[in-house]
């Protein structure tokens, strides 16, 4: 899996669960990477998703 705003490959836990957040937009989830969480703002991810 991929990071919809940095395009980097995301880690997965042993139980397959993501290490990091679902954004959701309308009807679809976007997937973010901690390192994005950590450095930008939440409106300027959610405006770019």
């Amino acid at each position: 899996m991929k990071c919809n705003y940095c395009n980097k490959k995301i880690e997965t836990t042993f139980l397959k669960k993501i290490v990091g957040t679902y954004l959701v937009k309308g009807k679809k989830k976007k997937i973010v990477c901690p390192q994005c969480q950590k450095t930008k703002d939440m409106k300027d991810l959610k405006k770019k998703l």
